[in-house]
């Protein structure tokens, strides 16, 4: 038994050593005439296909409704915000900065600053309303220094100008994409977010998790007592279009997205022209943002890709406005329904046992059954393969718990090469050493 456990451990340490091995020169992109296979692959988990299919239903969230800002001016934002204020919602979020872009202050640059009069109506409109949460922005102005091992460091803050910032909340929208995204027409990746970040020794909220605050403080003060840095959003629909006019734009809005839909969403005419319920917003949390000049609008401007893609693997088309995707982390903490997951020293604490556990198992078949050890072996990384994957999505479907098992898949994929590599050097070197042919691995 002792020796057996040398011989599995000795080899156990090769095959992670080996997976080190292949992740390093795969950084160096020795590959690229695979690229696209492997770009294509990226964007998948196996914890996608749970979102999409294997869930229960959601029932639409009341709380929640979501209004299309569309492009509209400043001048008819003050008006939406006005009316939506007279339904007395309990918070008010606007997905959108009100400045000038680059902070160059002149009518050229930034010809919003002609409208005066609008200006002074969407600050009225705020100042009014009384509990409006405006988004801002986290700025990185300084390098993060290499050996940092934060997700990022912010240094600063971008706001709406100040009179209109004076008057409401904070919550900056930065979103976690893959890959990081520098303009809004970027092809983005969300699964996760920061729920809060310190800048210049102030605590600083996201988006969601602010207007989560003024609508249910113990919820969110219990969901922050988590104290993860990054949480996983878990994402239960898209937006459910309130217009019988628009069926055929509900079902290309829905075309791109397979989970059934949550949220209530408001065009912009709806709201300017009065074809809305007013109890819909009663003592609700109303996010306004961009979803297109209009429903069914096929724009990528500020949309993103989400597990609730239709296509799992090389995506074509984002599924999911950012307003949208507030709207789930919203829904996840008021629900208190979080995703879950294993600790990085779990990862590699379970794909280690398992690992060792696999090779005890070859060692002892090349031992007693040599004629079938390559029948079973294979037979064995299948079943092994097929076991964890089939957890993995089972772990998330019904528990919402991302059992994050890469690691296992990994180290479960390369037990039998590296075993008969190992074997193979073993016996070469005690043919060297003895001079006399050696058939087997263990005597």
């Amino acid at each position: 038994m002792k020796k057996l456990s040398i011989k599995s451990l000795a080899i156990t340490v090769f095959v992670f050593f080996m997976m080190w091995g292949v992740s390093k020169i795969t950084d160096f992109k020795f590959f690229n005439a695979f690229d696209p296979v492997s770009q294509a692959l990226t964007d998948f988990e196996l914890t996608d296909y749970a979102f999409s299919n294997l869930r229960r239903d959601p029932t639409v969230d009341q709380r929640i409704v979501v209004v299309n800002l569309g492009m509209l001016s400043r001048r008819e934002v003050a008006q939406q915000i006005h009316i939506i204020s007279q339904f007395k919602p309990k918070v008010i979020g606007i997905d959108s900065y009100f400045n000038c872009e680059g902070r160059l202050r002149d009518s050229v640059n930034c010809p919003q600053l002609l409208d005066t009069l609008g200006n002074l109506l969407l600050s009225d409109a705020i100042k009014e309303a009384g509990n409006v949460v405006l988004v801002s922005k986290l700025l990185q102005k300084t390098k993060t220094s290499e050996d940092s091992n934060l997700i990022d460091v912010y240094d600063s803050i971008e706001y709406s100008d100040l009179n209109f910032s004076m008057y409401a909340k904070h919550g900056y929208a930065n979103l976690l994409t893959d890959p990081p995204a520098v303009y809004q027409d970027d092809v983005k990746q969300c699964r996760a977010f920061v729920p809060k970040y310190t800048v210049n020794n102030d605590e600083q909220y996201a988006f969601a998790v602010q207007m989560c605050m003024m609508f249910d403080p113990e919820k969110t003060k219990r969901f922050l007592a988590r104290q993860k840095e990054e949480e996983i959003i878990n994402y239960r629909g898209n937006v459910e279009i309130q217009d019988i006019r628009l069926k055929s734009v509900r079902e290309k809005e829905t075309s791109t997205t397979r989970y059934p839909l949550m949220f209530y969403a408001v065009d912009v005419d709806q709201i300017l022209n009065g074809e809305v319920l007013p109890e819909l917003f009663n003592n609700s949390i109303v996010i306004v943002g961009f979803l297109g000049s209009y429903f069914g609008d096929p724009s990528w401007n500020d949309k993103y890709f989400t597990p609730l893609n239709k296509k799992v693997a090389g995506r074509a088309n984002p599924d999911m406005f950012g307003v949208v995707v507030h709207a789930n982390i919203v829904a996840m903490i008021l629900n208190e329904d979080y995703v879950n997951e294993l600790a990085e020293w779990q990862k590699y604490t379970i794909a280690f046992i398992v690992c060792f556990l696999t090779v005890a198992l070859f060692i002892i078949i090349d031992e007693h059954l040599a004629h079938w050890f390559d029948a079973l072996s294979v037979l064995i990384q299948i079943l092994l393969l097929l076991t964890v994957s089939g957890l993995m999505v089972f772990g998330f479907a019904s528990f919402e718990f991302k059992l994050d098992l890469s690691l296992t898949l990994a180290a479960s994929a390369l037990v039998g090469p590296c075993y008969d590599i190992y074997k193979g050097f073993q016996n070469q070197i005690t043919k060297w050493l003895t001079k006399k042919p050696v058939d087997v691995l263990i005597e």
